[in-house]
């Protein structure tokens, strides 16, 4: 059985999606927090489990010797370590075959304040005797959703990314990547690092939104501070305001840039062009 963590979430949904094209439902297990999101799933043959990091309780019957697992990383940060290492003893306890972590591009080195969370699981999942493979995913382009859609409206983007760049991808190719190791063979203990084929700059972010939207658009770089306090003023929570402007920080010391193909390799396509990422966020705008 394929078992897909937060399988009801932004991406664990995607994830499934991808295996259906795969594998017969009866080959797959969706593993929740809760059942009743995943009634869809059910009623199309998919397996509903509940597995609710937070609660250890309830991993120890998401799991069953020969499982092959995709434990895609909680949400909760400042918990995710001590959550993902309940689940990684739950898998180890039920005798899985092999477990899949949908990790940070080089966690291991990455400068994002995100890694450490990251990294702390890959170390615990490597010490648990577990084959495992390491899925670490660069930038979502969803991740500018709210960047997309207002600079589309005011025609200003703003943030404190310099000229850094980012080889972003899209949730659904980040997906099929999953569904490819969990399908595919020769992936024990590998790590992948996961990004777009092509980096690109706020500015040109920027230009791709005008081209989409036919309107004027343009990105306006701000000293980090001056961004966090932009942030906090559009009503982002402090602790946010800091995180995010973070992100543009360590954008600009090349923490996403990188473009090592691994993740087009796996999809067996190029990776989402910027341009098809922006026009879908504003086609649901």
């Amino acid at each position: 059985m394929i078992v897909v963590t937060g399988a009801t979430g932004q991406l664990g949904r995607l994830v499934v999606e991808a295996l259906l094209e795969r594998v017969p439902a009866g080959q797959i297990a969706a593993a929740v927090r809760s059942t009743e999101k995943a009634a869809d799933l059910a009623a199309r043959g998919v397996e509903v489990r509940e597995a609710d990091y937070a609660r250890p309780e309830t991993l120890k019957g998401a799991f069953a010797a020969g499982d092959v697992v995709l434990l895609i990383s909680g949400n909760t940060v400042g918990e995710r370590l001590t959550q993902h290492r309940a689940v990684v003893d739950a898998a180890v306890e039920a005798g899985v075959a092999r477990i899949a972590y949908t990790s940070l591009l080089h966690a291991d080195t990455s400068p994002l304040e995100l890694a450490a969370e990251h990294k702390g699981t890959e170390e615990y999942i490597a010490a648990s005797g577990l084959p495992y493979t390491f899925l670490r995913n660069g930038w979502y382009t969803e991740n500018y959703v709210s960047a997309v859609t207002q600079g589309a409206q005011s025609g200003t983007i703003h943030g404190a990314a310099g000229e850094g760049r980012v080889a972003s991808a899209t949730r659904q190719d980040y997906a099929e990547a999953a569904a490819a190791v969990l399908t595919g063979e020769g992936h024990e203990n590998a790590i992948y690092e996961l990004s777009g084929d092509v980096a690109w700059s706020m500015p040109e972010l920027a230009a791709e939104v005008a081209a989409v939207s036919g309107r004027p658009v343009a990105y306006q770089d701000l000293p980090a501070e001056a961004y966090e306090q932009a942030l906090r003023e559009a009503g982002l929570p402090e602790p946010f305001a800091a995180m995010y402007a973070g992100f543009d920080v360590a954008i600009a010391r090349h923490a996403l840039d990188d473009t090592p193909g691994d993740l087009s390799r796996l999809i067996g396509r190029p990776t989402t062009p910027l341009r098809d990422g922006v026009a879908a966020i504003l086609a649901t705008a």
